[in-house]
């Protein structure tokens, strides 16, 4: 996985009193809207674009879509033509993507091509693609940011799986998610599972010769000896188990996101640090350096 970047000044805006311009990718959708909402409800930050594939909204002014008063930014489904306008009309532009990991390897190439910064929410980025966008962005000198979860309380629990992963041998991470999402497991869980890892553990020694009934049955089993479990359900919207075994006790981790604003905070901060960053980071941790 990338290295976190060091931070500089290079891509910064052109003046500290300036507005981050932001272009925001899938605007209708569950978390677009939410940041819709967010950049234009910040004093810092402008929203220049818009980008849906919906039809029925092209042309429509994406403030009224959603409820709120005209922002003057059309939807548009022209990705590449906004990215080219906006490299030429500002310095230390911001592209937020949170659309479907078909596409998003594709947007991400394209934003960092034309000197904008990229911020993905998108999970289902596979190792080789984060590899081929960490070495592409730091050739071009454009900071990128990839977070599976912009969740503040995750980020917390990540840190805690790995202080209590010092301690157990076994561990099995679960985790929780609407019906609408394309990726299992989560990019979130994914990336708990990698940090947990990093102590060079092997986790859960067998104790019996299992044998699966229901194939799956037991989850994905990464090379670790991790198993990861995946539950898809309308009503849910994103929620994390960590759980850890020894004899005589288990110790649960869990984070539950009840809402989408959650995490806002974490989007924000991220688009106002991407443009100082040399190269791509993966992960909220590596730019939580202050409450949001």
């Amino acid at each position: 996985m990338p290295a976190p970047m060091p931070v500089t000044d290079q891509g910064s805006p052109s003046s500290p009193a300036s507005t981050i311009p932001v272009l925001v990718v899938g605007a209708l959708g569950r978390m677009g809207s939410h940041v819709v909402r967010a950049v234009t409800a910040a004093a810092d930050l402008s929203l220049v674009a818009a980008i849906d594939t919906a039809p029925e909204a092209l042309g429509e002014d994406v403030g009224s879509l959603l409820g709120l008063d005209p922002l003057e930014v059309v939807v548009s489904q022209d990705l590449e033509g906004h990215l080219c306008l906006v490299s030429q009309q500002h310095r230390g532009a911001v592209m937020v993507d949170f659309t479907h990991p078909a596409v998003v390897h594709d947007h991400t190439r394209a934003a960092i091509a034309y000197g904008v910064h990229p911020v993905i929410g998108t999970t289902g980025l596979s190792p080789e693609q984060l590899e081929d966008l960490a070495d592409f962005s730091r050739k071009a000198s454009v900071g990128a940011a990839v977070i599976p979860n912009f969740s503040v309380g995750m980020v917390l629990l990540q840190q805690a799986a790995v202080a209590a992963a010092r301690f157990y041998h076994h561990a099995e991470l679960i985790e929780l998610h609407h019906n609408g999402k394309a990726d299992a497991p989560s990019g979130t869980c994914i990336k708990t599972a990698e940090l947990m890892e990093a102590l060079g553990k092997v986790y859960n020694p067998a104790a019996v010769e299992e044998k699966e009934s229901l194939a799956g049955s037991r989850g994905g089993q990464r090379p670790s000896g991790l198993r990861l479990h995946a539950l898809r359900l309308p009503g849910l919207v994103a929620h994390q188990e960590v759980m850890f075994g020894s004899p005589g006790e288990t110790y649960t981790l869990r984070h539950d996101t009840i809402d989408r604003s959650a995490y806002m905070p974490g989007v924000l901060q991220t688009i106002r640090q991407v443009g100082a960053l040399e190269g791509l980071v993966y992960g909220l941790e590596h730019l939580l350096k202050a409450p949001c």
